[in-house]
């Protein structure tokens, strides 16, 4: 039986020539992944990190791989797509969750929170630097580790006051705190390793390197 679903992007893992696995969070499923049949004619653009998409759905009942085909886009995500820096924080964003939210478990909130999250940073005109940090204690509230600056300290370094800010300012305020580049990389060191302690397993974030060529 087929079943219509919308499903955020995390990640793919390329199957042979002509299958993806397509990693995704939805509302009904929770993070799945999904065997996706793909060819040359194939836009991939579909699959990019964080993108929100309406697919057909079909249950596997001899696996826990189930099937998915014609996507349709359900937000263009222009605001992202058009820009390096935003796009490069998709890529962070996408993988933490990889790393972070396990295979075929279903975060009360989480989909809708992420949703409203994308399309935030899609709308954002300019002063986004800190979007990622505000991302990842947010990420952990969902997670229901509620962080505050005692749990955060041992952490948190140098960087306890930036934080601080960071969790007691709105989310404009947060988006205007003045940090510097090799700050705001820090930060998301911090915070990674608390995420790391309260999920008890290594959260190994490639692209946050990508992040410090762009933010220097």
């Amino acid at each position: 039986m087929r079943e219509k679903a919308e499903l955020i992007v995390i990640g793919h893992t390329k199957v042979g020539e002509n299958s993806i696995v397509l990693h995704t969070i939805s509302r009904e499923y929770g993070r799945r992944g999904f065997l996706v049949k793909v060819s040359p004619k194939t836009a991939m653009a579909l699959f990019l990190p964080l993108n929100i998409l309406e697919a057909e759905v079909t249950r596997n009942p001899k696996s826990d791989l189930w099937f998915a085909r014609n996507f349709v886009s359900v937000n263009p995500l222009v605001g992202i797509r058009g820009n390096i820096h935003k796009n490069t924080m998709t890529l962070f964003m996408s993988e933490v969750l990889f790393r972070v939210i396990k295979d075929q478990t279903n975060e009360e909130g989480l989909m809708d929170w992420l949703k409203r999250s994308i399309l935030t940073l899609d709308a954002l005109q300019s002063d986004f630097a800190n979007f990622h940090l505000w991302f990842l204690l947010e990420l952990c509230a969902v997670l229901g580790f509620n962080p505050d600056t005692i749990d955060l300290a041992p952490f948190s370094g140098k960087h306890l006051d930036h934080i601080k800010s960071l969790l007691t300012s709105s989310f404009g305020e947060a988006m205007l705190l003045p940090l510097r580049g090799s700050d705001r990389n820090e930060i998301a060191e911090c915070i990674l390793k608390y995420i790391e302690h309260h999920t008890e397993s290594s959260v190994n974030v490639r692209s946050l390197a990508v992040l410090r060529d762009i933010y220097g």
